[in-house]
């Protein structure tokens, strides 16, 4: 009887904590879905990282059997999402990979390129995506890389929690963008 009740517990913990992985890796709340001027799905969402919220708000388009590298070229400068700009507003100053972000608004890019992706925040908001200023980048940081174990159909911009921390990640395809993210001290 009671290595049938150890059983038990064990499987039932076993469940619990593989139900409750995505949701501690991934949590997010998310705040609105709305059409794109473009097309695609607009999602608002909110994390935690510290005491500090970090809303992104961006389009959310799919890969349609187009590929990744036709979408996000390398060495240009990509929305990083479809239709407006990515928006990332931070009620704390954050630290992003190397780079110090100061509290408040700005503008998601991505630098797709063989030998690596870079992240770039940008101080100018409230643009069509495609509409990108060098001279307003607050900074660019190297991002590192994986493959995703089942590929993303549609992109999504996430923060996650892992043992070392929480990371600012980017998923489409099967692959994932990612970069630590933190409160600055």
């Amino acid at each position: 009887m009671r290595n049938r009740l150890l059983t038990w517990m064990t499987a039932a913990m076993a469940a619990g904590v593989l139900t409750l992985a995505p949701m501690t890796a991934l949590a997010q709340k998310v705040v609105k879905t709305t059409p794109g001027k473009g097309g695609s799905p607009h999602e608002t969402v909110e994390y935690q990282v510290g005491d500090a919220t970090v809303t992104v708000v961006y389009g959310r388009p799919y890969l349609k059997g187009r590929s990744l590298a036709t979408l996000a070229p390398n060495d240009k400068v990509w929305r990083t999402g479809a239709d407006e700009a990515t928006t990332l507003i931070t009620t704390k100053d954050l630290t992003i990979g190397t780079l110090a972000v100061p509290a408040g608004t700005y503008t998601l890019y991505t630098l797709p390129a063989a030998s690596g992706w870079k992240l770039i925040v940008n101080k100018q908001t409230g643009q069509w995506g495609t509409v990108y200023q060098e001279g307003q980048d607050l900074g660019r940081v190297n991002l590192m890389s994986s493959k995703l174990a089942s590929p993303a159909e549609q992109l999504t911009i996430a923060i996650a929690k892992g043992s070392g921390g929480q990371t600012l990640e980017v998923h489409w395809g099967d692959m994932r963008q990612y970069v630590p993210i933190s409160v600055k001290k």
